[in-house]
């Protein structure tokens, strides 16, 4: 029985990687129509690239944390004029 399921697991795992392969030939193929189809037409080549900027997430979340505590601002504080022993915080 063990036998049997590791076959089936080996034919499993080569279908899959089959699979695999035919997709990046197919992703291989379009790229090399799309590059021909530009030479051809006289446009420039433009790679396929994912624009990502990496301090944006950073930056997005540091404007949340802004913006929440200038929402939750502090109490205003009174000014004690009668407390003559102590030096108040800047």
């Amino acid at each position: 029985m063990n036998f049997l399921l590791r076959i089936l697991l080996i034919i499993a795992g080569l279908i899959f990687a089959a699979s695999l392969i035919v997709v990046m030939l197919v992703l291989l193929l379009l790229w090399g129509v799309r590059a021909i189809w530009c030479k051809l037409t006289g446009q420039p080549l433009v790679p396929f690239a994912m624009r990502m900027n990496p301090r944006a997430g950073f930056e997005q979340m540091y404007k949340k944390a802004q913006s929440r505590s200038e929402d939750s601002a502090k109490p205003q504080r009174r000014k004690l004029d009668d407390v003559t022993d102590v030096e108040p915080k800047r």
